[in-house]
């Protein structure tokens, strides 16, 4: 029994969806089970990472487990918790969704989001494997809404370039690793083949779309408004805030080659992800 946790999430679902392709019996840990439209035969398990019981109960019997466990900079305890949780069920192995940049004295306290987790992973004593992704390729589909009006898309990066990554191949690997023993004690940076902007990404989407895909830059000020009418704190603003200074200025002009060792062939391009996604930004 593998256990994925945030199994409706972006790596998650498709965690899921890979390790039921192969055959693996999987429990699923949702919210609302009900409502998860997990695939046939996965077992769903009720429950948040934030609540340590659901997470222990949901653990019961598993030999691995996919931790998905920050949403904030006030998780790092219940990443932690996830960790433990999987050690007292007698789980074996874990894989750790962290993130590109994690430790980085310049990304301030949204480098250090993942560190708390990804330390309690490495002294676990167990099989674990700590996998640092770059931006998501579907990060584009909170354009969906703009672009199908035809009106200008938040862009909240400048001129940042970044590896842009396909959660496809970032869930391939995760399966890789909570199956096999050989990537135990392992972190991969995980990006795509090239690094791009966001005006790149749009007008990758345009030639797709055979519309344009304008964008507006949002300052720095709009940003922070934006944040604080979310309800998000101070605190949490400006993390947010270093970590798009930091992107903007080119922090996460990245490429590595892990994607490609790993899976051997080359990372899915930005416009690999989009042909395939094309449908999402249709107009009705």
């Amino acid at each position: 029994m593998i256990l994925v946790t945030g199994a409706t999430g972006t790596i998650g679902s498709e965690v899921v969806r890979q390790l039921v392709a192969r055959g693996e019996k999987v429990r699923a840990l949702s919210r609302d089970p009900e409502n998860a439209r997990l695939p046939a035969g996965v077992e769903a398990a009720r429950g948040h990472h934030r609540d340590r019981a659901s997470v222990e109960a949901a653990m019961a019997g598993a030999e691995a487990a996919f931790l998905v466990g920050v949403f904030g900079p006030d998780d790092a305890e219940n990443d932690r918790g996830l960790v433990e949780a999987a050690r007292s069920a007698g789980v074996r192995r874990i894989v750790k969704l962290s993130g590109i940049g994690t430790g980085d004295p310049r990304l301030g306290v949204f480098g250090t989001w993942h560190l708390h987790g990804e330390q309690a992973a490495r002294d676990s004593g167990l099989e674990w494997t700590i996998l640092r992704p770059s931006s998501f390729a579907s990060n584009t589909l909170m354009w969906v809404p703009a672009v199908r009006e035809g009106s200008p898309a938040p862009n909240l990066m400048g001129s940042g370039r970044q590896g842009v990554v396909d959660p496809r191949d970032v869930a391939e690997i995760a399966v890789a690793a909570l199956l096999d023993p050989r990537h135990s004690g392992r972190t991969y940076t995980l990006t795509g083949p090239e690094t791009l902007s966001a005006h790149e990404q749009a007008a990758v989407l345009a030639d797709i779309l055979g519309r344009p895909v304008p964008l507006h830059d949002v300052s720095p000020q709009e940003r922070r408004e934006q944040l604080r009418a979310a309800g998000l704190s101070e605190h949490y603003a400006d993390g947010l805030m270093v970590t798009t200074r930091f992107i903007q200025e080119g922090g996460n002009d990245v490429v590595t080659g892990d994607v490609q060792d790993l899976l051997g062939r080359p990372a899915r391009t930005y416009r690999q992800w989009a042909e395939d996604h094309a449908s999402a930004f249709a107009r009705d």
